[in-house]
C-alpha cells in the first residue's frame, strides 16, 4: 500500500509501490543520471534498492521516499533520509539524498523535496543530526545541499568508490 510522507507545493514524496521500477529503472540506467556513481544499475539492481527502500521504511520510519509530480501524478525520482553504516568519519548517522531523472532537472524539485524532508525529520522524527554526501564533482548536489542551509563539514574517500577514485573525494555537508 502506497502512503504519501509529505506534500509540498508541487510534490509528493511516498512510499514506493511495484509500479515505479521500471521508470526508476530507466532513470538508474541512464549513465548522464548515474554520472557521479560507480554505474548505471540494472533492472534487477533497481528492483533490489526499492526492496531495501521499503525494509528500511517498515524499519526505521523513513527511507528514501518516491518523488512524483502533485499536478500529474508522474514518477520523477527520489530524496529522503536513511541511516548510513559504512565506514568514514561522518558516520554512522542519517543522510539526506536525492536523484532524480534528468526531464525534471532544473526546476527545483530536489530543493523543495529536500526542504520539505528536513522539515519532517525536524518536526515529526526528531532527528538531531543529517549530514548529506557528494563527490566533489557533483556540484549540482552540492548546490542543493548549500540552498538547503547545510554546511560543509570535511571531506573523505567514500569506501564505495574504491574501485572509481575519480568520483573521490566526497564533500560532506551537516545541518
Amino acid at each position: 500500500m502506497v502512503t504519501t510522507v509529505i506534500e509540498t507545493e508541487r510534490l509528493i514524496l511516498r512510499t514506493w509501490s511495484k509500479k515505479d521500477i521500471v521508470p526508476f529503472a530507466e532513470m538508474c540506467s541512464d549513465t548522464e543520471v548515474m554520472r557521479y556513481f560507480p554505474a548505471p544499475l540494472s533492472y534487477e539492481q533497481t528492483a533490489s534498492l526499492v526492496h531495501r527502500f521499503q525494509e528500511r521504511y517498515e524499519q526505521d520510519g523513513y527511507t528514501y521516499y518516491a518523488v512524483a509530480l502533485k499536478e500529474t501524478g508522474e514518477f520523477i525520482g527520489f530524496c529522503g533520509m536513511l541511516m548510513q553504516t559504512y565506514e568514514s568519519p561522518y558516520t554512522p548517522n542519517v543522510d539526506i539524498g536525492w536523484r532524480l531523472k534528468k526531464a525534471a532537472w532544473g526546476n527545483g524539485y530536489a530543493t523543495e523535496a529536500a526542504k520539505a524532508c528536513l522539515d519532517l525529520s525536524k518536526e515529526k522524527l526528531k532527528i538531531k543530526t543529517i549530514i548529506s554526501v557528494a563527490s566533489q564533482k557533483n556540484l549540482p548536489s552540492i548546490n542543493v545541499m548549500q540552498k538547503i542551509g547545510m554546511k560543509k563539514i570535511g571531506e573523505f574517500n567514500h569506501p564505495a568508490l574504491h574501485d572509481t577514485p575519480e568520483l573521490n573525494p566526497c564533500e560532506v555537508y551537516k545541518i
